[in-house]
């Protein structure tokens, strides 16, 4: 009654007005309010990809509850909407547009206003919308906020130059940082945490006329203009509109040479002026500005020269262009000098700011300026998981990464960035690139010539696209299966994982670091130091994770001999860098209880850097550093104190950097430690060669995911397929026979990459280019009814064999722990599927996972039994076995459990009871030897001379043709008494002891 009283009011003051009065309060040249939400159910409640209202929020209780609720004081209308919320970790609501129409354009009005029911609980909320993209969800997100700080209904008003970029978080990376205006998507509000409240929310709508200040802007192309000494630098100025349409009023651009470090005169030539726009210039349009440098001959650092531009008419660019004149005549800039002689000369230059700089290493997402780079001097930034620019193309990487070095060069030494990757298996964050099997796979091929192909492979894509290092390989021997990393480890047995670290010359070259350079090599990373896989089951406390960055516990002894071999060797080899694990380290015996990794100075300036000779640097895990106990001064005091060279802190670069340089000023940390940290930096930027190169190098791009790279990945996803059984010899497969295909894992690209693929989790379905099994399968025998049915229900009859592929759906780190919402069980539609298949034909049943699976209670109706991994994109490797193209040659490099109770399980247990002992794996197209204990006779003569002469190859074709025998004779019948020596011998295999070898695995056939 109240609202309809004063409308009715409002609206007899408004027809006694004149009438040129009235308009002039409206603006009469103004366009009419556009409605986007009145919430009468116009808009109803609804998920993408259809248009609707939908709530969000960070678990199961933040999303707010949401209705219409009809209200007699609604500021527009009968309803408004309303919700109640009590939020722990972040929570709010959004509405879309649909996905299947075109965006909206709201290029000609001012802004967005809506009215809000205010609590006046001083509480801030976020309102962000969503400006060009794919769609809602695959938009740019521009935010503000607004305070309440009132009671009772207010109209809000936001000019869309109100709106910044928002940096903590963009769905697909950014797009281009401009918000257009011309491609909407819809609107979020964001709403408190920590308190419990409702809120109503009524018509939103767009006001006002969009000023040609909101529809052009004046650009530069670029920030920064490097020149050297003596040159001109041309700085090219643009006009640019919304819609590229002519600018209808003229926009001027003044001009002049103003402050920086350069001195005028002296160091270059001051210009100013003015450029004009008239009225109709095209969008786009460019004018240049020249600014001359001048030579003094003196060796000098870099010299910056801002130009300040004074615009009207358009927005201004949101930072002035500067002149860099680029460092020279220094001893560092010589590439003939030595590279310690470079690095020392350099290090002796620097502020401690500067080199406190060069140990921060940020995500790319979390800078809040472009111009931070340069501001906090930040040596070095990164891609998390599913962290990468738009579109995820190869072109789009290399100028993001460059655009970032040219910001490192407004710095007075110009010391250009190191940019870090999770590139695990392949350049996996990089659509269409060439996807290796996990690490778990490559260990199953025992082939560490191939092991290296696939790291020479990831090292060309990923230096391709301008990243120098790659934060690989993951040496961690899994020691429980219930592990989220599991698959990230190249096996149980440290021996193993040694023999597979060829990786690392694959990646960097020669031991010695001069390959470096090469544009077809990466830094490489250990990872994680020391001791990740060796996690005890329940002892993790970062959230739900299980046994996920939890603690081991080992004997000094089990510590050397298991967890820090294959570091020993990674340093034998020349790794550039190595990341602490998340993990704690609990040494039984010594009282001192768990260390945090990131915390523990006995292990890595003790027993890495001192007794092990690491030259190299040590890089923080993501934000690590913080869960050292302690406030944050003493988490950058401990951690650098026990020899952490560079934190990746990845959002907190500004207070790192302050708090480092404080610790320092205060004496807590020497500057001789940083200066330590800052060579062994300086000395990998060095050997990358970015000094005389810090651009990409694009010359290898057009090899990403070409068919020479994934022919190296086909063949390890063949050499890694672990043929576990094969009764009645139903593989492989005949090309005539009529194939029934089945299974969650049969077609799907993002099931068989797992996770770390494309995203941190990796996901399900078609998520980037390659072959899954099912589509390999049908390359392989083209003439053959090969028919798929994904859960088995179609018609079982006529088919000769059948092939169900199961398994796992993408998961990685702790987010995948047994415990935390996952086990080792195939999921119940999986197990129908491989009993409908096998209860109707000869089957064959494939397990495409990152660990083993419990499979025991089906075995004996399954004929044949593959453990598939995490085969990467090329599917037609796994097809090669099947069909007989390639003979199965891998091998189990871990132990196959038969129940989740006897985890962990491991090769040199004194109780040993697996389903498959580690090292098994039956091969197809090779002869298997006869002559049972006599054959085994003579093998153990020949492995034992070959073991005395040094012959390797003999040695370990003596021992393979001993297990083939044994597994012939085992059978399926694997018992704990054949299991524990046949384990052995593998172990003893990979460390040159076959004549020990052999004998183990003669008493494996003598139990059998």
């Amino acid at each position: 009654m109240r609202r309809t009283a004063l409308l009715a009011c409002a609206a007899l003051l408004t027809g006694l007005l004149p009438l040129t009065a009235a308009g002039a309060a409206a603006g009469a040249d103004e366009p009419a309010p556009v409605p986007v939400d009145t919430f009468e159910g116009e808009v109803p409640f609804a998920n993408p990809p259809a248009e609707g209202i939908f709530p969000w929020g960070g678990d199961a209780d933040d999303p707010p509850r949401l209705a219409l609720t009809a209200r007699d004081d609604a500021p527009q209308g009968d309803k408004v909407l309303t919700g109640g919320y009590d939020i722990s970790g972040y929570g709010g609501f959004t509405h879309d547009f649909a996905f299947d129409r075109p965006a909206h354009d709201w290029s000609a009005h001012k802004g967005i206003r809506f009215w809000w029911e205010g609590r006046n609980n001083a509480k801030k909320i976020s309102f962000e919308i969503k400006d060009g993209g794919a769609n809602g969800e695959a938009s740019e997100l521009w935010t503000t906020s607004f305070t309440d700080d009132f009671t009772g209904w207010k109209q809000i008003e936001i000019p869309f130059t109100d709106f910044t970029y928002r940096t903590d978080y963009q769905p697909v990376g950014g797009i281009d940082q401009v918000l257009g205006l011309t491609g909407m998507w819809g609107y979020a509000l964001t709403l408190p945490t920590g308190v419990k409240g409702d809120f109503a929310l009524d018509g939103v709508e767009l006001y006002g006329k969009g000023s040609q200040s909101l529809r052009a802007s004046v650009v530069t192309d670029a920030a920064v203009h490097p020149v050297k000494e003596g040159g001109t630098a041309a700085v090219r100025i643009s006009v640019a509109t919304t819609g590229s349409v002519p600018v209808d009023e003229p926009v001027t651009v003044a001009y002049e040479t103003a402050g920086g470090t350069a001195e005028a005169g002296r160091d270059y030539t001051r210009v100013a002026g003015e450029l004009t726009f008239p009225a109709g210039t095209a969008s786009g349009t460019s004018r240049t500005v020249r600014v001359p440098t001048l030579r003094d001959r003196s060796a000098e650092s870099a010299e910056t020269v801002p130009l300040k531009l004074t615009v009207t008419g358009a927005k201004a660019p949101a930072e002035n262009p500067q002149v860099v004149i680029d460092a020279h005549g220094l001893p560092y800039l010589d590439a003939k000098l030595p590279v310690r002689k470079r690095a020392a000369d350099l290090v002796s230059r620097l502020s401690l700011a500067e080199k406190a700089g060069q140990m921060t290493q940020a995500e790319r997402g979390a800078l809040t300026a472009p111009g931070d780079i340069a501001a906090y001097d930040l040596g070095s930034l990164l891609s998390g998981g599913g962290s990468t620019p738009t579109p995820n193309v190869p072109e789009a990487w290399s100028r993001m990464i460059d655009s970032f070095q040219l910001r490192a060069q407004a710095t007075r030494f110009q010391i250009p960035l190191i940019y870090g990757v999770d590139a695990v298996h392949g350049h996996n964050n990089l659509i269409g690139s060439t996807v290796m099997p996990h690490n778990i796979g490559i260990g199953a091929t025992r082939d560490p010539r191939l092991a290296q192909k696939t790291g020479e492979v990831t090292a060309a894509e990923v230096r391709a696209t301008g990243i120098p290092w790659d934060f690989a390989p993951c040496l961690c021997v899994t020691r429980d299966e219930r592990w989220g990393r599991s698959y990230e480890s190249f096996g149980e047995d440290p021996a193993l994982v040694q023999s597979m670290e060829t990786v690392i010359q694959g990646l960097q070259g020669a031991r010695d670091g001069r390959d470096l350079k090469d544009d077809d090599r990466v830094l490489a990373t250990a990872k994680h130091y020391v001791g990740d896989g060796g996690t005890e089951y329940g002892s993790s406390t970062t959230g739900s994770y299980t046994i996920d960055q939890g603690v081991t516990k080992v004997t000094r002894q089990e510590l050397e001999a298991v967890h820090l071999a294959p570091f020993r060797t990674a340093v034998d080899r020349g790794v550039g860098t190595v990341m602490p694990s998340y993990s704690s380290l609990d040494i039984l015996g010594d009282d001192a209880g768990p260390v945090k990794m990131h915390a523990d100075a006995e292990m890595i300036n003790g027993v890495l850097k001192d007794r092990m000779g690491f030259d190299g640097f040590v890089i923080s895990d993501w934000a690590a550093i913080d869960q050292i106990p302690g406030d944050y001064a003493s988490d950058v005091r401990t951690s650098v104190n026990a020899g952490l060279d560079m934190i990746m802190v990845p959002y907190e670069y500004k207070n790192f950097r302050t708090t480092l340089v404080d610790e320092v000023r205060a004496g807590r940390i020497s500057e001789r430690r940083v200066d330590d940290a800052v060579t062994r930096i300086l000395t990998q930027k060095f050997k990358l060669g970015l000094f005389e190169k810090p651009y990409a190098d694009t010359s290898g791009a057009s090899r990403i995911g070409s068919a020479a790279h994934r022919a190296v990945a086909r063949q390890a996803a063949a050499e890694s397929q672990v043929l576990l059984k094969n009764a009645g010899g139903v593989l492989p497969l005949k090309k005539s026979q009529k194939v029934y295909v089945a299974g969650s894992n049969a077609d799907d690209i993002g099931n068989q990459t797992g996770g770390w693929t494309i995203t941190w989790q990796g996901a399900s379905g078609k998520i980037t280019d390659g072959t899954t099994v099912l589509q390999g399968l049908r390359k392989a025998a083209p003439g053959a009814a090969v028919d798929y049915s994904e859960d088995a229900s179609a018609p079982t009859g006529g088919y000769d064999v059948g092939v169900v592929v199961v398994g796992e759906t993408p998961y990685a780190e702790g987010v995948g722990d047994v415990g935390n919402g996952n086990d080792l069980e195939l999921t119940a539609a999986d197990k129908a599927a491989v009993d409908t298949v096998c209860g109707a034909m000869k089957c064959v049943v494939l397990i495409v996972s990152g660990r083993p699976q419990l499979i025991g209670d089906r075995l004996g109706d399954i004929d044949a039994l593959v453990a598939s991994w995490l085969p990467g994109t090329e599917g037609d490797g796994v097809a090669d076995v099947l069909y007989g193209k390639r003979a199965f040659t891998g091998q189990l490099p871990v132990t196959w459990p038969k129940s989740e109770a006897q985890l962990p399980i491991n090769v040199g247990d004194s109780a040993y009871d697996p389903q498959f002992p580690y090292g098994w794996g039956l091969t197809t197209l090779t002869k298997v030897p006869r002559g049972g204990a006599a054959a085994l006779k003579v093998l153990a003569l020949k492995a034992a001379a070959a073991e005395r002469t040094g012959a390797d190859a003999v040695g370990r074709a003596a021992v393979t043709q001993a297990r083939l025998l044994v597994q012939q004779e085992i059978g399926t019948d694997v018992t704990a008494a054949s299991a524990k020596p046949f384990a052995d011998a593998d172990h003893l295999l990979l460390t040159g002891r076959y004549k020990e070898a052999v004998a183990r695995l003669t008493a494996a056939y003598r139990s059998a």
